[in-house]
């Protein structure tokens, strides 16, 4: 409407004295001129994400077939120009159809009355003299195809306009790069809450069962074991309790700490908690490791001791911590019993994540499984 009534202030000198909204042929003119004021418009930014938020309310069209109109792919001028088409055909379809509806029904309703309302003030319209004699019985017939007709072009501009916008609002390249990026980066942080889930409460879980149950097998016989047993459940799960909070942290949108975790430093209480003798040698200063790679190695070890737990039962392990000078070598060993332990099903999480850790800090896992009738895990990070 604001469109349609510059365009009639527009072509107005064309009218001389009278008015342009009663010719129909300065009306249209006015149209004409409304439709590409309507185009520039929708060059400016905020015309596609309004476009695409009446869409996604009015035509009922699925969002995963628009773009998200705040994008940047959403400001380039090919995006500005499919707005600006989608936009230009709206304003028309949307022109024409509401002056349709204003000006069809009351004339069909004429057309339908005129039966019934004989006389001189309708036939200034030449009513009379097309419906004359027995044809004004065809008057209603005709009224009401014109409401017809009116309706069915109404519902065909709504599909048109529904199919067509998918095509002009739907998301341009930079939008499905943007979307790719978004989901990538939702994906990596998922994974990363598996992969802390993983090592720390798995690895805090697995101590926990082998020392319950090594408690319950010497309960009767050894009591002050089992009071070391407990105590060590219980500090484990307390370490847990405060790891898991960190990393239920990762949930929180944008709450940095909780990117934070144990680092190197902490694994004196790791090693004297995991349920395991673990004979630890440490080469170098590990608090000289930056702090992103100690809380990776940090977790590495975890999961190597659980593995060690899962792999060599109670045997001991051997732990090896190298600090070079460009990078930060582990090494966890231990022999295998001749009779294999009962393994849990659906492992194997456990490595890929190590591997998954080792890749993003541009790491590599050098040794991973049995050898030589021990289980050996080697990692090489960089410092």
């Amino acid at each position: 409407m604001p469109y349609f009534l510059v365009g009639t202030v527009a072509v107005g000198p064309l009218a001389g004295s009278g008015s342009a909204l009663t010719s129909l042929p300065l009306q249209l003119a006015a149209f004409a001129v409304a439709l590409p004021l309507a185009a520039v418009t929708a060059l400016l930014p905020l015309a596609r994400p309004l476009s695409v938020f009446a869409v996604r309310a009015l035509c009922g069209i699925d969002g995963e077939l628009l773009a998200d109109g705040a994008g940047a792919g959403g400001r380039s001028w090919a995006a500005r120009v499919r707005t600006s088409g989608w936009f230009t055909l709206h304003v028309g379809l949307g022109g024409l159809v509401s002056g349709a509806t204003l000006a069809l029904p009351p004339f069909a309703l004429v057309l339908i009355a005129l039966p019934f309302s004989p006389g001189p003030h309708t036939s200034r319209y030449g009513l009379r003299q097309v419906f004359n004699g027995w044809r004004v019985l065809l008057a209603p017939a005709a009224g009401a195809a014109l409401l017809f007709a009116l309706v069915a072009c109404a519902a065909a501009a709504g599909a048109l306009l529904a199919r067509t916008a998918p095509v002009l609002l739907g998301p341009t390249p930079a939008d499905r790069l943007a979307a790719a990026e978004k989901r990538a980066a939702d994906l990596a942080v998922r994974n990363r809450l598996a992969r802390e889930l993983h090592d720390s409460v798995g690895h805090a879980l697995s101590a926990v069962t082998l020392q319950a149950g090594a408690a319950r097998r010497v309960l009767e016989t050894d009591v002050g074991f089992v009071r070391e047993a407990l105590t060590a459940i219980e500090e484990t799960a307390r370490r847990t309790v405060g790891e898991l909070d960190a990393v239920l942290g990762l949930l929180r949108e944008g709450d940095e700490e909780g990117t934070t975790g144990p680092t190197l430093e902490g694994l004196d209480g790791l090693l004297s908690h995991s349920g395991v003798r673990v004979a630890c040698t440490v080469t170098g200063d590990p608090a000289a490791v930056t702090a992103p790679v100690s809380r990776e190695a940090y977790r590495i070890v975890q999961e190597g001791l659980n593995n060690a737990l899962r792999h060599g039962g109670s045997s001991p392990v051997q732990l090896s911590i190298a600090v070079r000078e460009e990078e930060l070598e582990i090494t966890v060993e231990n022999p295998l019993p001749e009779q294999a332990p009962v393994v849990r099903p659906g492992g194997g999480r456990g490595l890929c994540g190590i591997a998954e850790r080792a890749a993003l800090l541009g790491g590599r896992v050098t040794a991973a499984g049995p050898r030589d009738g021990r289980w050996r895990l080697a990692v090489e990070l960089p410092r």
